[in-house]
């Protein structure tokens, strides 16, 4: 009955307006643009289009960072931004004379262009920003200074295809984290956790002191990454606590239970939460949902959304909600819902719902949760079905959940062929085990005799749910019957 997910849950995201305006208050992209309105022809840059250092002081000036001691390297990265992403464009010249500054014509979309236009100048914006978090970190310019004056990269020991690729990991890491938790990203991640979800394999039980120290090394490294990407809106972050470096220049080794979790509890006392956070904690915003998002798929990454069903037909809402955790379900539904009549779509969703094949069950577990979001005004189109094998149960209990008359009561076939059905579709949800446990032994027990009559009932996974039975009830007498009963159910199909 298993049944293939989606490579990602869906993600909720905002608005593409509402994201829009985020783009536009993060504090780079800000910066580059009041940037690209002060610049003009006559504004000094150099033969690759930088700001001359001369220059930046005024530049630091117009951001209002004249006082900051980091103001001048702000305004050289506002610049830098503003030129790449087409703010402002600088003509062709050489060392001798420099091109002439313009504004550039993605400037004019910020004010007076779609959403998406923005977003897409957003996205090119954070595009120079990863490119800067994964440069190479030069603390002595002397040593990698070759004969010709030039930087001598191989002997940094940097490879930039490692470097992108595990930042893009993090990233990747942290959006999982995000979208399995319903997608809204609301509890910041421990960035040691993060780090080791990195480094740490699976199946280790005890890192390694050399695993740990990897870990702490990555958790320095993403520290001064997530700095260079919160001034563009990708994440919120609160940093390591420079207290916690054991001396000055040494980097602090991750306590054990800053990993958090049960890795926390199988490596030592776990920290508390006051004590967590010292270590840094991340979080994507919206907004960088939104982009690493829009990154995934650009690779080539499965990574659905919630609203992107709406204008598809009931037989794919109900086979795309397999891997959507309930909150992004229900959200997914109503919006499909919003643009139909209910008896339309009530009608649509039981017609997809039908058929015996491995997804059904969970097709029409998915058509009831539906249903219960639609109005009693789709009460004509869930009578239609009251006679149907497949569709007769559910429409009962909707109806009488809503308290109409006139229900009529089901044959027993029905009931116990509804009762395998419902366990298929949850089994196959895989939802929480006690839950599940409290379902087959609520089932059994209204039933008198229940295994006796389900094991003759005509449903493709009648065995299968009776197998499962065995291994799910907690009375040990009853799973027996269950095991039983599949033995039942297996020899009549064959025979």
């Amino acid at each position: 009955m298993a049944l293939d997910r989606p490579t990602l849950p869906p993600v909720q995201l905002h608005a593409d307006a509402e994201l829009a305006r985020d783009a536009l208050a993060t504090p780079l992209l800000a910066r580059a643009a009041r940037l690209a309105r002060w610049a003009g022809p006559e504004t000094p840059v150099g033969p690759g289009g930088e700001l001359v250092d001369e220059e930046l002081p005024a530049a630091a000036e117009v951001l209002g960072l004249a006082a900051d001691e980091d103001g001048e390297a702000y305004a050289s990265e506002a610049w830098r931004v503003a030129v790449d992403t087409g703010l402002v464009e600088v003509g062709d010249g050489d060392e001798d004379a420099p091109g002439a500054v313009t504004a550039g014509e993605n400037l004019s979309l910020l004010t007076g262009g779609a959403p998406l236009d923005v977003l897409g100048i957003w996205l090119d914006a954070l595009d120079v920003v990863l490119a800067d978090a994964t440069a190479p970190v030069l603390d002595d310019l002397a040593e990698v200074i070759g004969e010709d004056g030039e930087i001598d990269f191989e002997r940094l020991d940097w490879n930039p295809e490692e470097e992108a690729e595990f930042l893009e990991g993090v990233l990747g890491n942290l959006y999982l984290l995000t979208v399995s938790e319903g997608g809204t990203g609301e509890s910041p991640v421990p960035l040691p956790a993060l780090a080791a979800s990195m480094i740490v394999p699976d199946d280790m039980g005890e890192p390694t002191d050399d695993v740990l120290e990897q870990v702490s090394e990555a958790m320095m490294r993403l520290d001064d990454q997530f700095r260079l990407l919160e001034p563009i809106g990708l994440v919120e972050y609160q940093p390591v606590d420079e207290a916690l470096m054991v001396e000055e220049g040494e980097e602090p080794a991750p306590s054990a239970g800053a990993f958090g979790g049960e890795r926390g509890g199988e490596l030592g006392e776990e920290l508390d939460d006051e004590d967590v956070t010292r270590y840094g904690m991340v979080r994507l915003t919206p907004l960088g949902l939104y982009g690493v998002r829009a990154r995934m798929l650009e690779a080539g990454v499965n990574a659905p959304a919630v609203g992107e069903l709406a204008d598809k037909g009931a037989d794919v809402l109900l086979d795309g909600l397999t891997a959507y955790p309930e909150s992004a379900a229900r959200a997914e539904t109503a919006g499909w819902l919003a643009g139909r009549g209910a008896v339309e779509a009530a009608r649509e969703l039981l017609a997809a719902a039908r058929g015996a094949d491995a997804g059904s069950p969970l097709r029409r577990l998915h058509c009831q949760q539906a249903l219960a979001l639609v109005g009693p005004e789709a009460e004509p189109a869930v009578r239609e079905v009251l006679d149907d094998a497949e569709l007769g149960g559910l429409a009962r209990v909707w109806l009488a959940e809503r308290g109409a008359a006139d229900v009529p009561a089901p044959p027993e076939s029905m009931i116990f062929w509804l009762a395998i059905d419902t366990i298929a579709a949850q089994l196959d949800a895989e939802g929480d085990l006690e839950e599940l446990q409290d379902l087959v032994e609520g089932l059994t027990g209204q039933h008198g005799g229940f295994f006796e009559a389900a094991w003759r009932v005509d449903h493709p996974a009648t065995a299968e749910v009776l197998e499962a039975m065995g291994r799910l009830h907690r009375d040990k007498r009853a799973a027996k019957e269950a095991r039983k009963a599949a033995f039942k159910a297996r020899s009549r199909v064959r025979g």
